[in-house]
């Protein structure tokens, strides 16, 4: 407890004397209902060293809260997500992101070339996981590294302060989500992703995603949901549909679940789970739970 006083203290003071440090950064909503409150805070997968401190709010939050919920605990995920890797990444034996057509292979080699991904490194994946090798690439291209991610950030200082860490999901859970997509729907969702990294439009959504959560501009935040709810592609469909919109279901559940029976939690799911009409607050509002915006 006298740790949790001391970091709580300690933002206070930041708050106070260093208006340049720990800015607003994502989205943050208060959840009160039960007699219990939570704090559910928008983050990235990614990270850079100036996105820290975060603000004294949500990090005095973490530092005295009864929990810390993420989708998955960073420091305890490791071996679970190279078993789904292996489960839901890889191909069969015998099988290879090699048989794809002369046009499309030659457009992947460019894309991995770009990437500074090694052809051979990725030849028994499934073009799913692909695509998502080339994803990341564009934001560790923009100086944005899974190393540094929000998830992992909060979970140090909770670990820090002796609070316990709970996920909300598994490597199994979320990696599994793609064996829906047919072999037709994953060729389409590589080729999408190739798309995109060709045209520009990867490297300015990196931007444009990245610049809304370090600045909690909450006016880009609602662009970037009408584009994805107008986003008629087969890897924006899925997005949208299954790995936003059904996951959140069941995110608001385990939530609402939490806010039952523990009180001074908090909750940090990635920020576009916090975007839209059936976005995890918003289904937490329609349980009648009270959901105010701080920013």
């Amino acid at each position: 407890m006298r740790r949790q006083i001391i970091v709580v203290f300690l933002s206070l003071f930041w708050l106070v004397l260093g208006p340049a440090f720990g800015a607003d950064r994502g989205a943050l909503f208060k959840i009160t209902g039960n007699g219990h409150a939570m704090y559910l805070f928008g983050t990235m997968h990614v990270g850079q060293p100036g996105f820290y401190p975060l603000e004294p709010r949500i990090a005095g939050a973490v530092a005295g809260a009864s929990t810390l919920a993420l989708e998955i605990d960073p420091g305890d995920e490791s071996n679970a997500v190279a078993k789904a890797l292996q489960t839901y990444g890889m191909s069969a034996p015998g099988s290879s992101i090699d048989d794809l057509t002369p046009a499309l292979r030659a457009r992947l080699n460019k894309a991995l070339l770009k990437a500074g991904v090694e052809a051979s490194a990725i030849s028994r994946y499934k073009p799913w996981l692909v695509a998502t090798v080339l994803a990341m690439a564009e934001y560790a291209a923009q100086g944005y590294r899974a190393d540094l991610s929000v998830d992992a950030h909060l979970a140090q200082l909770a670990r820090a302060s002796k609070v316990p860490v709970i996920a909300l999901e598994t490597a199994v859970s979320q990696m599994s989500l793609f064996d829906r997509l047919s072999d037709f729907e994953q060729l389409r969702f590589l080729e999408d992703t190739i798309d995109q990294i060709e045209s520009g439009k990867q490297d300015s959504e990196v931007r444009q995603i990245v610049e809304a959560w370090r600045t909690a501009d909450q006016a880009a935040f609602e662009a970037i949901a009408v584009r994805a709810e107008k986003d008629t592609t087969v890897s924006g469909r899925f997005l949208k549909m299954v790995l936003l919109d059904e996951r959140n279901v069941v995110i608001a559940d385990k939530l609402a679940g939490l806010l039952q029976r523990a009180d001074n939690s908090v909750a940090a799911i990635g920020v576009l789970h916090l975007l839209g009409n059936k976005s995890v607050p918003a289904l937490l509002g329609a349980r009648g739970l009270k959901v105010e915006r701080v920013y």
